[in-house]
């Protein structure tokens, strides 16, 4: 039915059924016109019932839109009420929460408890949620946040758990380091363990219905889940067959977390993000495993709509930097964009989403729609990688011996000085080394055991072996933390290192004093620098001795000419520029681009000659001139999704789908200047509050009207 604020009126525009998996939202809502984002995929949230409307009745009625239909819940938490009040096995089950050394319980929301996924529960999500939800005829699942905060592990179930796990009793993790890395290794077991159960589960249950079941995990990055020290299975995942894939949950609350560079904390969104999406894809791509990438136009916490927009525009265009990846969840909680009121800048008046800012998120979004995987590269110096793994979660809290990294400042120090100097740094998860893929691009590695340790020795002998066939090594550290002799494999079991990393130099046939060193090893080299990354950026200009022992590492060991530095980042996808100029940078020039481009963050989409990026800024825009097709009338860009394309001699039309309650804008190519344009709603209607314009240089169209859910059709004629 033609919707128009929820009430139906006449016949819709028929949508086809999504074809493709490329981008996704998840929503906890019924279908709603003003909700419709027209992504592939609708994920419905939840089994639990909305009022009077069911599970099953989400699922239909976006399936009746032409969604593909998933289903997203909570792994670690969740509306599961039956399970915590009793309800499901005659048992109260909220004694199960994650609870503090002060005793108390760690909660998501009310009678929602961050669980200890103890056997009851993985029984639970089972039987409970994941049988209904394949029986609803859904075959893509999605287990949402394995989190085990690290201040937690006092509950009696963590206490039994323990008992069972390690075969003596519980240790308070606060009492020693060797106790809060035993702690956060359980923590991390008992959510692979839960997530391995439940996706074979749901696999198996599948087959007995002829489904091909796939399952997906959304996490934040293991840079965000140690920064704000929580504890999940991350990359082990992704080596177990029941997992397909991942959201990578990057948004503006993640990435807004405070950072030291240059002496000085504060909010650094771009760079964070950039780093963030990095270490995910570090994380899935050696595995060949299936990655969305998500942002989010708001966050979590109540901030003015100038703020969302500014830090949404950089979070955006970190995730277009990493070519190899073009799925997309564009949106968590479009009923919250769309129908929630905030506040104005500089202001106390709450309003909903101001229609410039869903113009240009919508513009956004349906270039993703159209984003392609490419094999450019970001421009700068390619190669530079930083190790990490899951352990770094394992040391956050509590501080020990007074021994403290600030804000995950060992991370940054070794990331931080090289992003801020344009060189597009990537990580390495120690997880995947075994794969050959992991280091197949990696020039010059950097790694540090300040603030991780080694999960086998394995990891070493693929850095050895990778140095010896002539990669270049920088190892910073003073090996001076608490965390060096806790019982792990290279003390135990005939092993007396006192530190691991001397069991890594041991098979390199090195032997480091202090100071900075550099040692030929086969065709590769290594440089050992005994100090700890945080003290590159705690303090101001302390990153220069880094930075130089980069460059040589860089053009002495693995002979790959000058390191490159300045203060953007640039890339060509398709017909795509984006672009970032960073502050604090080498220089506070704005980056130039020559056009005819279309600036998608100007809800106007304005076709411009030159486009200059200012420091902390960014760009995303179409070049017109990289057009695949100039003669084919089309669509370059839009506030809203094209469907029922029809080209003739001298006429293109199309349906546009989009919000109800926003503000289409679209630019479109034409073979000349329209002579007449006819826009209609669903139920044949003229449409006559229409904005056009052409622009004889781009040979464009631009058309401004209000949205609808049930689609527009436009006609235009030359």
């Amino acid at each position: 039915m033609c919707a128009q604020g929820g009430v139906a009126t006449a016949t819709p525009i028929p949508t086809p059924v999504a074809t493709k998996e490329k981008t996704a939202f998840q929503t906890g809502s019924v279908w709603m016109p003003q909700i419709d984002v027209r992504a592939d995929i609708a994920i419905v949230y939840g089994v639990s019932e909305r009022g009077p409307v069911s599970f099953e009745d989400r699922v239909k009625s976006w399936r009746d839109r032409g969604y593909k239909v998933h289903f997203m819940t909570g792994i670690a938490w969740g509306r599961y009420d039956d399970y915590f009040l009793g309800k499901w096995d005659g048992r109260n089950h909220l004694g199960e929460g994650q609870v503090t050394v002060k005793g108390d319980t760690i909660w998501h929301g009310h009678n929602v408890p961050y669980v200890v996924p103890v056997a009851s529960f993985i029984e639970y999500m089972k039987k409970g949620v994941i049988k209904r939800v394949i029986d609803a005829g859904i075959n893509s699942i999605y287990l949402e946040e394995p989190e085990f905060w690290a201040r937690a592990g006092y509950s009696e179930a963590f206490k039994q758990e323990w008992q069972r796990y390690y075969g003596f009793p519980w240790r308070p993790q606060h009492e020693s380091p060797e106790n809060t890395y035993l702690s956060g290794k359980l923590k991390y077991h008992l959510y692979y363990n839960a997530i391995k159960e439940v996706s074979e589960y749901a696999k198996a249950y599948g087959k007995t219905k002829s489904m091909d079941v796939k399952v997906y995990i959304p996490t934040h990055s293991l840079v965000n889940y140690s920064s704000w020290q929580i504890v999940s299975p991350e990359a082990s995942l992704a080596s177990l067959p029941g997992i397909d894939g991942y959201i990578a949950q990057v948004w503006t609350g993640t990435s807004r977390e405070p950072t030291y560079f240059n002496g000085l904390k504060k909010e650094r969104v771009f760079e964070n993000a950039f780093l963030e999406y990095g270490s995910m894809v570090s994380m899935t791509a050696p595995t060949k495993r299936k990655l969305f990438f998500l942002t989010d136009p708001i966050e979590d916490w109540p901030r003015d709509w100038a703020d969302y927009k500014r830090n949404y525009e950089a979070t955006f265009t970190a995730k277009l930097l990493y070519p190899v990846v073009a799925n997309y969840e564009v949106m968590p909680w479009p009923e919250r964009i769309y129908t929630h009121p905030y506040k104005l800048a500089n202001s106390n008046e709450w309003v909903l989403i101001p229609k410039y800012y869903s113009t240009q998120m919508q513009v956004m979004v349906n270039a993703l729609n159209d984003m392609p995987v490419s094999a450019n590269q970001v421009s700068g110096s390619n190669g530079i990688g930083v190790l990490m793994g899951n352990t770094l979660m394992f040391q956050r809290f509590p501080i020990h011996s007074g021994y403290e990294d600030p804000q995950f400042s060992n991370f940054y120090g070794q990331t931080l000085p090289l992003v801020k100097r344009g060189v597009p740094v990537q990580t390495v998860h120690m997880e995947n080394l075994a794969y050959p893929a992991t280091l197949k691009d990696i020039k010059v590695l950097v790694m540090s055991y300040s603030n991780m340790k080694p999960v086998s020795a394995d990891v070493h002998k693929h850095i050895a072996a990778w140095v010896q066939n002539g990669g270049v090594l920088v190892y910073c550290g003073r090996d001076n933390d608490p965390y060096q002799q806790v019982m792990e494999w290279w003390n135990t079991n005939g092993k007396h290192y006192k530190a691991p990393s001397e069991h890594l130099f041991e098979l390199l046939h090195i032997r480091p004093g202090e100071g900075d060193q550099s040692y030929p090893v086969g065709k590769g080299k290594v440089y050992v620098m005994r100090i700890n990354p945080l003290e590159f950026v705690i303090a101001a200009n302390t990153d220069a001795r880094y930075i130089d022992v980069l460059q040589h590492a860089w053009k002495d060991g693995a002979r790959a000419g000058e390191l490159e530095f300045k203060n953007n980042f640039y890339l060509q996808r398709g017909p795509y520029d984006m672009v970032s100029v960073m502050d604090e940078s080498t220089s506070n020039e704005p980056f130039v681009i020559n056009g005819p481009v279309i600036d998608l963050f100007d809800p106007q989409l304005p076709v411009l000659a030159i486009k200059s990026v200012q420091p902390g800024t960014q760009a995303l825009l179409y070049n017109v001139n990289r057009v695949a097709n100039k003669k084919k009338p089309q669509v370059l860009a839009g506030a809203c999704r094209i469907y029922n394309e029809r080209v003739q001699e001298r006429s293109y039309a199309f349906v546009a789908k989009s919000p109800l309650n926003t503000r289409n804008s679209m630019r479109i190519l034409l073979p000349a200047a329209p002579v007449k344009t006819v826009l209609m709603n669903c139920k044949g209607q003229l449409i006559n509050d229409v904005q056009s314009s052409w622009d004889e240089t781009s040979h464009t169209c631009y058309l401004g009207f209000d949205n609808d859910a049930d689609g527009i059709t436009v006609t235009i004629s030359w």
